[in-house]
Order: C-alpha cells, then sequence, then structure tokens
C-alpha cells in the first residue's frame, strides 16, 4: 500500500542501523547517505533507532553530519534517548534485582550474558563467544569482565544481551526455554538467530520515537519508520507512524509495513525516500 507523502507530512524519520540502514559490510552507501542528508536539509528529523549504544551509533550520525544538541538518537533498543552530543533525556533503567534475574535465565543454556550501560558492557562470562566481541567491537565499547562480588548492589544497565555464535543453537535452547513470566516482566526481543536482546518493561524503540516526538511536538502521523527485525517491531505496531519494511526483512514486519522497499544492500531506505517523501 501506497500512501502520498510529502515534506509538509513527515517530520521525523526514525531509521534502524543494522541490516535497515547499513549494508552487510557495516556502512553506509553513497546513495543513501546523499539521500537522508537531502532530506535532513529540509529540516525533517533523522533519528537512527538502534539496539546499539550511542557510542555504536555516533559514526554513522557523524557520517550524516548530524551532529550536536538539536539531533538525536534512540538506543538500546529504546530504553534511552539521547541527544547526539551525549545529553541523556530519557532513560529507562534495570537494577540488581534484575541482574541476578538475567543470571538465573543464563543457566537455561550456555548462552553469553553481558549487561549494555552508557559507559560499557558488563560480563561475568570468562569464555566469551565470537559475538559478544563483534558486538563490543562495532559500537566501540570497553567490555569488563569481572565476578560477581565485583558488581556493586547499587548496579543498574539499560539493556541485556544473550548472544552465541552463529553456529551454535544455544540462543534457540533459551528462547524456547524462556518462561511466561519473563514475557511479562521484560521487553525480551529476538534480535537476531543468535542474539535475545531484553529491556525493562515498555523500553522499544517505539516508545522512545514516541517520546522524542512529544518532546518536539510532532505528532504520531508525522513520523516515518524503517527497519527489519524483531527489535523494529515496536515501532511496527504504532497504528500512526508509516511504516517502511526493509526488502531482507522478517515475514512479521513486512506484515505491518505500509511499504516494502528494496533490501538494505541495494539502498532501501534511499529508494522508499525517493519515492515517497522528495
Amino acid at each position: 500500500m501506497e500512501k502520498g507523502m510529502n515534506f509538509m507530512a513527515i517530520k521525523m524519520i526514525g531509521v534502524d542501523l543494522d541490516g535497515t540502514l547499513l549494508t552487510s559490510g557495516n556502512y553506509i552507501s553513497t546513495e543513501t547517505r546523499k539521500v537522508l542528508q537531502e532530506v535532513s536539509n529540509q529540516g525533517i528529523k533523522v533519528v537512527l533507532a538502534s539496539g546499539r549504544p550511542l557510542s555504536g551509533v555516533k559514526e554513522f550520525a557523524d557520517d550524516l553530519g548530524l551532529k550536536g544538541p538539536d539531533q538525536y538518537a534512540v538506543v538500546f533498543n529504546g530504553a534511552v534517548v539521547q541527544a547526539l552530543d551525549g545529553k541523556v533525556l530519557m532513560s529507562q533503567e534495570m537494577d540488581y534485582q534484575d541482574f541476578t534475574t538475567m543470571l538465573r535465565m543464563q543457566r537455561l543454556s550456555h548462552a553469553n550474558l553481558h549487561f549494555e550501560t552508557t559507559e560499557c558492557f558488563w560480563t561475568l562470562d570468562r569464555n566469551l563467544c565470537v559475538q559478544m566481541q563483534i558486538n563490543a567491537a562495532f559500537t566501540n565499547n570497553e567490555l569488563r569482565v569481572r565476578d560477581k562480588k565485583e558488581i556493586p548492589q547499587d548496579f543498574t544497565f539499560n539493556k541485556v544481551s544473550f548472544t552465541c555464535d552463529r553456529a551454535s543453537d544455544e540462543v534457540e535452547k533459551l528462547w524456547q526455554a524462556l518462561p511466561d513470566w519473563a514475557f511479562q516482566s521484560y521487553d525480551i526481543v529476538r534480535s537476531l538467530d543468535n542474539c535475545i536482546e531484553i529491556n525493562a518493561i515498555g523500553a522499544s524503540k517505539g516508545n522512545g520515537l514516541m517520546n522524542l516526538a512529544e518532546r518536539l511536538k510532532i505528532r504520531p502521523k508525522e513520523v516515518m519508520i524503517f527497519g527489519d527485525q524483531g527489535n523494529d517491531m515496536s515501532m511496527f505496531n504504532n497504528p500512526d507512524f508509516y511504516k517502511v519494511a526493509m526488502g531482507n526483512a522478517i515475514e512479521d514486519i513486512k506484515a505491518r509495513a505500509d511499504y516494502v522497499t528494496d533490501d538494505n544492500d541495494h539502498n532501501g531506505v534511499a529508494k522508499a525516500l525517493k519515492k515517497l517523501v522528495l
């Protein structure tokens, strides 16, 4: 389904990173960069919405020319909304009780577990899977390995990730074993086959974008979003956002989309913006 779009109608564009804005090579294509810069120059807010922390978003914001206190990102799957200068506008955290709950969940499989904060990643695991190391490297994050006794009682964190290497089925085992109460107590998404991400209940990309839109006095119908995976579902469940699914998106995302564009390796974001907005 297509809807007529114009610059007067859309005032904010929320764009997922991995599998959406970024190619398989982890960069923004020349064409996509050019089109997003054109959109931004027209006064439309381009907001990167990612499961990554700000440290893993900044280089791509810089690549698009987005900088300063009046440009924003929705990070940690929506648990944190930040200005690109680092100022936190909204933060939803989990605490030490949640920390011990996550350790109990980990016993259901042999997946690695790490806790993400705006400063660094923390883990109690000594044998780190390659995927966890990749996650830390891709987000320019320090990964601190600690014993449980070294974690203070006032420890708080924004997101949890369970990971395993792509050849392993440990994340699948954990996904199948998670009890119903966990899904009622936390926001849990399967962002990749080998990654489960957990946030405080109510912390999601969709809610983060809504929070930011309200702050900027932008109506939900003036927001367009792009995504491809399970951690984008909250954006696609918003009845008012104009929803664009990538050609490489999972079927549940495509089913909720107003428009399906090309995949992330063939300028899907740029093609949709040129057709629907520019």
